[in-house]
């Protein structure tokens, strides 16, 4: 870790493990998935302790205070230190976890074209 005035947003993302590789953190940042004090910033913005990042990814959107700086990717135990999640933000992403799994997408079942059985199914129902 690096206790120095700062690191890059993208290196810190990459080294706290919010995504594999660095240029995803980079893309992220640039598309806006990632805020620092609720401001798009650009990847080279640098992160100090106790900035306060809102990361999003999908649908899930984590609020996390910046608890130390480091530019290196180590283990995953050592990564979670690097930050902390709010508790408002852990509350909120458990209460959309509970209503996704009460309430699931129809789409997400569908995989693909419908099978030569599906189709003749269909049919079926159609009355043809």
């Amino acid at each position: 870790m690096s206790e120095s005035g700062g690191v890059r947003l993208d290196k810190w993302l990459w080294a706290a493990r919010f995504y594999k590789t660095r240029s995803l953190a980079t893309a992220a940042v640039t598309g806006g998935e990632v805020r620092v004090g609720g401001e798009r910033v650009k990847p080279a913005r640098f992160l100090k302790p106790g900035d306060e990042v809102q990361v999003r990814r999908g649908d899930d959107v984590m609020e996390i205070v910046v608890r130390g700086v480091s530019d290196v990717r180590g283990p995953a135990p050592v990564a979670q230190r690097l930050y902390e999640e709010t508790d408002e933000s852990r509350r909120r992403r458990a209460q959309v976890a509970e209503r996704r799994a009460l309430a699931r997408e129809p789409a997400l079942d569908i995989k693909g074209r419908p099978t030569k059985r599906d189709a003749r199914a269909l049919s079926r129902l159609r009355g043809g």
